[in-house]
């Protein structure tokens, strides 16, 4: 294994990019606190710390099953437009604190209409805040909206619907999330057709919770561009060529597939094998709270753990704004700052 100094200063001055992130796995607890306190809503703790084992996975998380319930002690907090805006504002502050110069963010929209909210309201809401964000922190934000595996499609339907009428403000993506295992990707062909036909990009959850089929699913059948985790991309050599040889990204979140049991520890964690077999593997946060996870606690975790360093670090970087789902005017700007500060911090950038 590669020797690394997983303290470098230079993990948290490096430019990221953050393709993976749901809003509802990024609550701040303290927020939480301060909107049950105006929405007259009875907590199990009145302190932030108080609130973690509600919003957070321990160590002993033993499947992705477990791992999703923590979502639903926050989606009380987040039924008025007030609230959504304020976390998506939050979120990208959050980000913008490790220098993250680009994010988009995963939202199921249709999750937050239980008190009257329209789907379009939901989607305004975290646009809203995203934009905010953007304007104060200068990181480039971008909403992939989610249909969720447990929904019918008499739910989803209008879900994906709604996001191709807002992809030109600031909607990007349409995704499908939840109980993979128990929801295989070939239930969801005719939910995407209509993103197909709109060429509206599409990123899938798929080899997370179950095996490379559902990748070759979400490719051939669903439209993905890029693959949301693809941890279980190994299991099939075919599947594995098709996703190598039309240069798919892979969308991975360590932190989150350990805790999920994607994979049963580091030593058999496959980025790194991944990444030096050619795929284009980038690095995501997916909850930054279920999770306790940061970009720059991703990173240092890589490097002690699979050896990764610091240029292959920065390589995941260039994927991820390669993959990003912006235009090439904003891809060429983002792509500007991370060659930039990889020459002043030293770190050579793969051309």
């Amino acid at each position: 294994m590669v020797k690394n100094d997983t303290s470098d200063a230079r993990l948290l001055q490096l430019p990221k990019v953050d393709l993976h992130v749901h809003l509802d796995g990024s609550v701040k607890p303290a927020t939480v606190l301060e909107l049950a306190r105006r929405q007259g809503i009875a907590l199990p703790a009145d302190t932030a710390e108080g609130l973690l084992p509600y919003m957070q996975v321990s160590d002993d998380c033993e499947s992705l099953t477990e791992y999703l319930s923590k979502f639903q002690f926050v989606l009380r907090f987040m039924q008025q437009a007030e609230a959504i805006e304020r976390i998506a504002y939050e979120l990208v502050e959050q980000a913008a604190q490790e220098n993250v110069i680009y994010i988009e963010v995963r939202f199921g929209p249709h999750l937050h209409t239980q008190e009257g909210l329209l789907v379009e309201q939901a989607i305004e809401a975290a646009l809203a805040g995203l934009a905010r964000g953007e304007a104060e922190f200068g990181v480039v934000a971008r909403l992939i909206v989610i249909s969720m595996r447990h929904e019918s499609e008499v739910v989803n339907a209008p879900v994906v619907a709604a996001a191709i009428r807002y992809r030109d403000a600031g909607v990007v993506a349409v995704d499908l999330a939840g109980d993979e295992a128990g929801f295989p990707a070939s239930l969801f062909r005719g939910l995407f057709a209509p993103a197909k036909a709109a060429d509206m990009p599409i990123t899938i959850h798929a080899g997370e919770a179950a095996g490379a089929a559902n990748i070759e699913e979400a490719i051939e059948h669903l439209g993905a561009k890029r693959l949301g985790h693809g941890v279980r991309l190994k299991e099939d050599g075919e599947v594995f060529r098709i996703v190598k040889n039309r240069g798919i990204p892979l969308e991975m979140c360590p932190i989150s597939n350990m805790q999920t049991k994607a994979v049963s520890g580091w030593g058999v964690y496959p980025l790194r094998d991944y990444l030096r077999q050619g795929l284009k593997v980038t690095i995501n946060t997916d909850n930054r709270t279920v999770s306790d996870s940061t970009l720059t606690k991703e990173y240092a975790l890589l490097m002690a753990h699979c050896g990764l360093t610091i240029e292959e670090i920065a390589r995941t970087v260039q994927f991820s704004v390669e993959a990003a789902f912006v235009d090439e005017t904003a891809r060429a700007a983002l792509m500007a700052k991370l060659e930039q500060a990889c020459r002043e911090l030293g770190i050579a950038l793969q051309a």
